[in-house]
């Protein structure tokens, strides 16, 4: 595929104005068992050119080209090449492109994506086009702000569904038990939000507010397919958005398919949202924590409509806002529109998390940066312009006042409609409603990288009230912007073990030093918690006196989320080598068990474990695992029966199991004895417990194929796959590296069973082997996969758990050769400052043992 660059995209988008396209795809093999790898794509485009005579190019990232047609005269098939598109030369005014070529379907999720489902042998197809996919599928100037509209046709076995962007318009039996499903042209969209879906699809559809809704899944998963609390959500975030942006949703129809072997977790298709039905649908029962990420998720998308799909960006330099802005909105709305009112709390724990440490990364980067081609963005999918891009846009709404926010979005969309549009755009909106000047806000937060750390500095006077209290401001010397803060500061006393607020302050913070005169002369507080309500985007610390306090009473906050900023600061200081990871864990032994937030108990488990993965001495770690162990297995005894906390101590029991006592009660609940009152030992759970015993060398291949006997679905095949891998034998992990690195293509849900089963805490010093076939392998997996997969195993097979000097020097010499992609020197680069961080840590654990 051609890596098309922002410099051609701009002149071609100077030349071109895409006036429709008419696509017709031949499916009706699909499902054939033996012609199903191609599919014939016939595309009609129509486009006006500004300098008659010109030549330009369009993508066709086809097996093989059969024809091209511009303006009736055929095209030499010497000027197409799957990677570099098909030459038009001496363009006319107005011209007419027809393409006919035969695709392959794709088993990376990327393209049309062909899945066969091992409960019924049916053949399911979906399309994901970001970044520039588009082009697998049918010949297309692929790029966001060459928006045209488009009218699909699909041949398909007659018993299938197809699902597109707009209506069935009608429905042609072919005769030989095919159909062609025709659709309604579409509104004015980009290529990359283009859909189609088609096979034997489950399908209910609901109604509101004069929108037609469909919800979609395979046969197989029907019976969870849970209707009634999706379109809940729908329905709510629909009501809310439409309310606060001043716009309707502009389409006849909106669309949701659960999809199998997603690579993300959801595509914003315009009116046909694709979900992954690996995380989304649920097969047994889930907590809370599962259920309010699903309605993140669904409410993200549903934002897109209007941000991305509605306006979208003109190049990918404004993924970030795309994107930034449904992380933004998603959470906005869970919080004031659905059950999850503290959705807020989850996106620190949860979210911005993900934000702070991708900004810590030696690949960190401005919210804002230029892509000069499509590999660049490919890349860029990551925490920073996602959750911190949310951070930004979250203290922006503080800054200039919610109504001034709304008011300005409300005139962007009403501008920008159907078109192209910058962040310029934006901002020029956000400073006419607001009356403030927002530019210097904007390069501050925007234009540069890192994160920047708050300390308190107290003085207390002799009467026990505050002589000064004063922030500090700390960046990092590479990255030494200090920046403006809003930010609140409160004060809680420690009344009959609760954490009361007593004062609250909200200032900004900028330069080195800032005093907070508001608080001089009051009296001292147990607790004085930088950043109170999560407005800004910053790490923090606590003051010994706070900390102290924190460590013995961190439930004693009635708010969730002022709870959440003491876990987040304790968790950044093991990560940033201040707090060592023993005192860490001894904060979670002791306050996590009587936390009442589910979100904050599930990530706060698996902080823990990494914990002890990464950041705690090895010769030491030992009783760190049976502390927590232990623990979890006394929570889960004690929490409400059949609660989702109950579950969630279960799964944090299983993940910390390493003695054969507690090796031996996992076996016992997968054989029915001696489970906990109250948990049910159901089909994903006994997954998570055979995948902890094959990780500790506790169960057997044929233990594991007994188990897949009796889940012989797509979600039982995926998890049986990673139980092997998991299996700690010398000639189980080569047969697996083999697997990974030979020339076969697996499919994405396999490809990446494998990689995470591949390397396990347990298994160091018998993966250790590993490190340098990784570095003999991945330039050649990089320039011969898909991008997601490669991505994938350049990321997963870092030898991550081999935490050594050895591991950094491997690296550095690799990273000293010539010859690789920046793209791929990056995340290499990123497993490096993994085992820096740990080797930091793991040593302020070891001295804090002496």
């Amino acid at each position: 595929m051609r890596n098309l660059t922002q410099v051609e995209a701009a002149e071609r988008a100077r030349l071109l104005d895409v006036t429709g396209y008419d696509i017709h795809l031949d499916l009706s093999a699909a499902g054939s068992a033996t012609d199903n790898r191609v599919f014939r794509s016939t595309t009609k485009v129509t486009f006006r050119c500004t300098e008659p005579g010109a030549t330009t190019f369009i993508e066709v990232a086809a097996g093989r080209l059969q024809s091209a047609t511009l303006n009736g005269r055929s095209l030499d098939p010497a000027g197409w090449s799957a990677e570099t598109g098909l030459t038009l030369p001496d363009l006319a005014e107005e011209n007419t492109l027809v393409v006919a070529a035969d695709f392959h379907y794709s088993a990376s999720g990327q393209g049309l994506h062909r899945s066969v489902d091992p409960v019924d042998g049916e053949v399911y197809l979906y399309s994901q086009f970001e970044t520039a996919d588009a082009q697998r599928v049918f010949a297309c100037f692929d790029q966001p702000d060459l928006k045209s509209v488009y009218t699909w046709h699909a041949k398909v076995p007659a018993h299938w569904r197809v699902i597109s962007n707009m209506p069935v318009a009608t429905e042609q039996p072919d005769g030989d038990d095919t159909k062609t499903v025709h659709f309604a042209e579409s509104a004015r969209m980009s290529t990359y939000i283009t859909a189609l879906c088609a096979g034997p699809y489950h399908e209910v559809r609901r109604g509101h507010d004069g929108i037609d809704m469909g919800y979609f899944c395979r046969a197989s998963m029907s019976d969870y397919l849970d209707v009634d609390d999706l379109h809940l959500i729908t329905t709510q975030g629909f009501d809310f958005f439409q309310a606060q942006f001043g716009v309707r949703y502009p389409l006849p129809k909106y669309d949701q398919i659960w999809v199998p072997d997603f690579n993300a977790g959801a595509m914003e298709n315009f009116g046909a949202v694709t979900h992954a039905e690996a995380h989304y649908l649920f097969r047994s029962q889930v907590t809370d924590f599962e259920y309010e990420q699903r309605a993140n998720t669904v409410l993200h998308e549903l934002a897109h409509m209007w941000f991305g799909d509605l306006v979208t960006m003109r190049w990918w330099n404004d993924l970030w806002l795309n994107e930034s802005f449904a992380e933004w909105a998603s959470h906005w709305c869970n919080s004031e529109a659905t059950r999850f009112s503290d959705a807020w709390t989850t996106f620190l724990s949860v979210r911005k998390n993900w934000g702070y440490r991708q900004d810590q990364l030696s690949s960190t980067h401005p919210v804002y940066c230029e892509m000069p081609d499509l590999e660049a963005v490919e890349v860029n999918f990551d925490g920073i312009t996602y959750a911190k891009g949310a951070s930004v846009l979250k203290q922006l709404v503080a800054y200039v006042g919610l109504e001034p926010f709304l008011a300005g979005l409300r005139t962007y969309f009403q501008r920008h409609a159907w078109s192209n549009a910058t962040f310029d755009d934006l901002l020029t909106e956000l400073e006419a409603a607001s009356g403030r000047e927002l530019r210097k806000f904007a390069a501050q937060w925007l234009e540069t990288a890192q994160v920047n750390t708050l300390r308190p500095e107290l003085t207390v006077a002799p009467d026990g009230t505050y002589q000064q209290v004063t922030v500090r401001q700390e960046a990092p010397a590479g990255h030494p912007t200090l920046r403006t803060h809003r930010i609140g500061v409160g004060l809680y006393d420690l009344t009959d073990g609760a954490l009361v607020r007593r004062h609250r302050v909200e200032i900004d913070i900028s330069g080195e030093r800032t005093d907070i005169a508001e608080l001089t002369g009051l009296p001292a507080a147990d607790v004085l918690l930088l950043n109170d309500d999560d407005l800004s985007y910053t790490k923090l610390r606590l003051d010994p006196g706070t900390m102290a306090n924190v460590v013995q009473h961190i439930n004693g906050f009635e708010s969730s989320l002022a709870r959440a900023l003491c876990w987040a600061a304790a968790w950044d200081m093991v990560r940033d080598g201040e707090l060592a990871a023993r005192d860490y864990l001894a904060l979670v032994l002791t306050g996590l068990p009587n936390e009442q937030d589910i979100n904050l108990v599930t990530a706060t488990l698996r902080q823990a474990l990494n914990t002890l993965v990464f950041y705690a001495d090895p010769q030491l770690a030992a009783q760190g695992w049976t502390d927590l162990s232990h623990t979890a297995k006394t929570a889960l005894q004690t929490a409400e029966q059949g609660s989702g906390f109950q579950l969630a101590w279960a799964r944090g029991y299983a993940a910390a199991a390493r003695s054969a006592d507690d090796l031996a009660v996992l076996r016992g609940w997968l054989a029915g004895d001696d489970v906990v009152p109250g948990l049910t030992i159901d089909t994903e759970l006994r997954w998570t417990v055979l995948q902890a015993l094959a990780a500790n060398g506790a169960t057997t291949a044929d233990q594991i194929e007994a188990e897949l006997a009796g889940d012989r679905t797509a979600s039982g095949e995926r998890e049986a796959a990673l139980a092997r891998a998991l299996l700690p034998d010398p000639a189980n992990k080569a047969a697996v590296w083999a697997r990974l690195t030979g020339p076969q293509t697996l499919p994405n849900w396999q490809h990446r069973a494998l990689l995470q089963g591949f390397q396990h805490s347990t298994q160091v010093a018998l993966t250790a082997p590993y490190r340098e076939a990784y570095f003999e392998v991945i330039g050649r997996i990089w320039a011969t996969r898909d991008s997601e997969p490669a991505q994938e195993f350049v990321t997963l097979a870092y030898p991550l758990h081999q935490v050594s000097e050895e591991t950094v020097t491997a690296t550095d010499e690799w990273l000293a050769r010539d010859g690789y992609p920046a793209p791929l020197r990056r995340l290499v680069a990123e497993g490096r400052d993994g085992v820096v961080r740990a080797l930091k840590a793991r040593a302020v654990d070891t001295a804090a043992a002496r």
